[in-house]
């Protein structure tokens, strides 16, 4: 049986904030489990754009889940599943709270769309709406609040009003929004089927991993995780580092 891990990104692997924002021990510790003959991949609400700037030369994921599920692609980036929101919900999502001040992204295959220039070491364009932006495929949105309140609220707001045609998920200040139906955890699903017969590992620090969480065979979270969270999973563990490891001696 094949052993599969899925990784939620920010606060779990990447810690923006810190001086280290990618603990080189977290990467020894991936590249190893991977030598293993097991296979690790991203499971995050970022687009395949949000990610590939800060992973190149460092590791290369079996698969990445990005925009919470919403499109899923292998190690060379080639499509296992993508699916998207209608571009006229995703016009009225942005009418309504682009007003407000809230900082918007919009994946659109996989690229970075913005409504003003942003220091980013990665491909993005800069729009005004959905008029100007790039054709394609919009697999989901990201919008930036300054409130954990702030952003359970819109949650809420948007899920109310635009239910019928997606999901809204809170990432702790951020509001993750990917097509009806589809989470982290029913992502997990599809990796589930892609890899045949397996054992699935997944780990996450955000109520918008508990999906995740929950469809994985065996899951982790961290001790400054949400205390609902912590008692969903089924070890509580220190860092990524301790979870692969925690995997890889599992006997199945």
């Amino acid at each position: 049986m094949k052993k599969v891990f899925a990784s939620d990104f920010d606060g779990t692997l990447y810690f923006y904030k810190a001086e280290v924002k990618l603990p080189p021990e977290s990467v020894e510790k991936i590249k190893e489990y991977q030598a293993a003959g097991n296979y690790f991949g991203l499971c995050t609400g970022r687009q395949v754009g949000g990610l590939t700037p800060f992973i190149t030369g460092q590791f290369v994921p079996d698969f990445m889940i990005t925009s919470t599920g919403s499109n899923i692609v292998d190690r060379d980036l080639k499509g296992i599943r993508k699916l998207f929101v209608d571009r006229d919900v995703i016009d009225r999502i942005v009418k309504d709270v682009k007003p407000r001040g809230n900082r918007i992204s919009i994946d659109i295959d996989g690229v970075i769309n913005v409504f003003e220039e942003m220091d980013y070491p990665g491909e993005y364009n800069v729009i005004t709406g959905m008029d100007d932006a790039p054709e394609g495929l919009v697999h989901g949105v990201g919008i930036h609040c300054e409130t954990l309140e702030e952003a359970a609220a819109l949650t809420k707001e948007i899920n109310d009003k635009y239910g019928e045609y997606l999901n809204a998920f809170q990432n702790v200040i951020e509001v993750d929004i990917a097509p009806k139906g589809t989470s982290k955890g029913e992502a997990v699903s599809v990796i589930r089927d892609y890899y045949g017969d397996c054992r699935i590992y997944g780990i996450g620090d955000s109520l918008n991993d508990l999906p995740l969480l929950e469809a994985a065979d065996v899951s982790y979270t961290f001790p400054y995780a949400p205390a609902e969270v912590q008692a969903k999973v089924t070890k509580v563990v220190n860092n990524i580092c301790e979870a692969l490891e925690d995997s890889m001696q599992d006997k199945i």
